[in-house]
Protein backbone atom coordinates (compact mmCIF):
# COMPACT_ATOMS: atom_id res chain seq x y z
CA UNK A 1 0.00 0.00 0.00
CA UNK A 2 3.04 2.59 0.83
CA UNK A 3 4.63 1.67 -3.05
CA UNK A 4 1.11 2.34 -4.39
CA UNK A 5 1.00 5.59 -2.40
CA UNK A 6 4.02 6.41 -3.22
CA UNK A 7 3.80 5.73 -6.79
CA UNK A 8 0.14 7.87 -6.78
CA UNK A 9 2.48 10.77 -5.09
CA UNK A 10 5.68 10.82 -8.02
CA UNK A 11 2.82 10.55 -10.65
CA UNK A 12 0.75 13.58 -9.82
CA UNK A 13 4.16 15.14 -9.31
CA UNK A 14 4.97 14.49 -12.77
CA UNK A 15 1.38 15.58 -14.07
CA UNK A 16 1.52 19.11 -12.32
CA UNK A 17 5.68 19.51 -13.46
CA UNK A 18 4.43 18.53 -17.05
CA UNK A 19 1.87 21.17 -16.82
CA UNK A 20 4.08 23.62 -15.53
CA UNK A 21 6.50 22.98 -18.38
CA UNK A 22 3.79 23.19 -21.47
CA UNK A 23 2.32 26.17 -20.21
CA UNK A 24 4.74 28.52 -18.93
CA UNK A 25 7.98 27.25 -20.36
CA UNK A 26 10.17 27.74 -17.55
CA UNK A 27 14.26 27.15 -18.04
CA UNK A 28 15.75 23.71 -16.58
CA UNK A 29 17.17 25.81 -13.41
CA UNK A 30 13.48 27.18 -12.77
CA UNK A 31 13.76 26.97 -9.25
CA UNK A 32 9.92 25.81 -8.63
CA UNK A 33 10.39 22.38 -11.39
CA UNK A 34 13.74 21.56 -8.91
CA UNK A 35 11.03 21.86 -5.99
CA UNK A 36 8.98 19.37 -7.94
CA UNK A 37 11.48 16.90 -8.73
CA UNK A 38 12.74 17.16 -5.38
CA UNK A 39 9.45 15.94 -3.91
CA UNK A 40 9.83 12.62 -5.66
CA UNK A 41 9.61 10.09 -3.68
CA UNK A 42 12.18 7.04 -4.35
CA UNK A 43 10.49 3.82 -3.17
CA UNK A 44 13.92 2.61 -1.99
CA UNK A 45 14.83 5.48 0.25
CA UNK A 46 11.18 5.23 1.27
CA UNK A 47 11.27 1.96 2.54
CA UNK A 48 14.97 2.56 4.21
CA UNK A 49 13.58 5.23 5.85
CA UNK A 50 10.20 3.95 7.20
CA UNK A 51 12.83 0.93 8.32
CA UNK A 52 15.81 3.09 9.97
CA UNK A 53 12.74 5.02 11.82
CA UNK A 54 11.39 1.91 13.19
CA UNK A 55 14.73 0.50 14.37
CA UNK A 56 15.97 3.87 16.00
CA UNK A 57 12.70 3.45 18.30
CA UNK A 58 13.10 0.20 19.24
CA UNK A 59 17.07 0.79 19.74
CA UNK A 60 15.97 3.91 21.97
CA UNK A 61 13.50 1.56 24.10
CA UNK A 62 16.54 -0.99 24.45
CA UNK A 63 18.42 1.35 25.76
CA UNK A 64 16.28 3.22 27.82
CA UNK A 65 14.86 -0.24 29.39
CA UNK A 66 18.95 -0.92 30.16
CA UNK A 67 19.98 2.37 31.63
CA UNK A 68 20.53 0.75 34.85
CA UNK A 69 22.09 -3.05 34.38
CA UNK A 70 25.22 -2.80 35.70
CA UNK A 71 26.58 -4.21 32.40
CA UNK A 72 25.93 -0.16 31.16
CA UNK A 73 28.54 2.49 31.12
CA UNK A 74 27.33 4.77 34.02
CA UNK A 75 26.44 8.54 33.15
CA UNK A 76 29.50 10.25 34.84
CA UNK A 77 33.11 8.98 34.13
CA UNK A 78 36.03 7.94 36.50
CA UNK A 79 37.33 11.51 35.64
CA UNK A 80 34.63 13.47 36.11
CA UNK A 81 34.40 11.97 39.70
CA UNK A 82 38.17 12.52 40.74
CA UNK A 83 37.63 15.81 39.18
CA UNK A 84 34.61 16.29 41.85
CA UNK A 85 36.14 14.74 44.84
CA UNK A 86 39.60 16.87 43.94
CA UNK A 87 37.52 19.85 44.31
CA UNK A 88 35.66 18.87 47.80
CA UNK A 89 39.33 17.94 49.52
CA UNK A 90 40.65 21.21 48.24
CA UNK A 91 37.57 23.22 50.16
CA UNK A 92 38.67 20.70 52.91
CA UNK A 93 40.01 22.39 56.00
CA UNK A 94 42.66 20.35 57.58
CA UNK A 95 45.98 18.77 57.33
CA UNK A 96 47.83 17.07 54.17
CA UNK A 97 47.16 13.81 55.71
CA UNK A 98 43.55 14.80 56.63
CA UNK A 99 42.95 15.64 52.92
CA UNK A 100 44.24 12.26 51.55
CA UNK A 101 42.43 10.60 54.21
CA UNK A 102 39.02 12.64 52.95
CA UNK A 103 40.04 12.12 49.29
CA UNK A 104 40.55 8.08 49.45
CA UNK A 105 37.80 7.86 51.61
CA UNK A 106 35.59 9.93 48.94
CA UNK A 107 37.08 7.08 46.26
CA UNK A 108 36.17 4.19 48.26
CA UNK A 109 32.72 5.60 48.82
CA UNK A 110 33.24 6.26 52.75
CA UNK A 111 31.79 8.80 54.89
CA UNK A 112 34.61 10.59 56.08
CA UNK A 113 32.57 11.90 59.16
CA UNK A 114 31.55 8.56 60.16
CA UNK A 115 35.45 7.79 61.07
CA UNK A 116 36.13 7.44 64.54
CA UNK A 117 39.26 9.00 65.38
CA UNK A 118 40.75 5.31 66.23
CA UNK A 119 39.26 4.41 62.52
CA UNK A 120 41.09 8.01 61.25
CA UNK A 121 44.36 7.34 63.23
CA UNK A 122 44.57 3.76 61.56
CA UNK A 123 43.55 4.80 58.46
CA UNK A 124 46.73 7.38 58.20
CA UNK A 125 49.01 4.65 59.48
CA UNK A 126 47.45 2.47 56.98
CA UNK A 127 47.63 4.94 54.38
CA UNK A 128 51.45 6.00 55.32
CA UNK A 129 52.73 2.92 54.21
CA UNK A 130 52.11 3.64 50.70
CA UNK A 131 54.76 5.34 48.40
CA UNK A 132 51.99 7.57 46.91
CA UNK A 133 51.63 9.26 50.60
CA UNK A 134 55.06 10.51 50.41
CA UNK A 135 55.96 14.41 49.95
CA UNK A 136 55.60 14.85 46.30
CA UNK A 137 58.81 17.34 46.06
CA UNK A 138 61.64 16.48 47.97
CA UNK A 139 62.37 18.21 50.98
CA UNK A 140 66.29 17.94 51.09
CA UNK A 141 68.57 21.41 50.12
CA UNK A 142 70.41 21.14 46.84
CA UNK A 143 74.19 20.99 47.54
Amino acid sequence: MALKAANIHNALVDTVRHEIIERYRPGEDDPHLKVLQAAHISDDEYFSHMVRDDLNLIIRDIREAHKKDSESAPQTTVADELKENLEAVENFKGSRDEKLVVLYCKQLGINYKNLSDEEFRWLIRILKKSKKMGTPISQRKKR
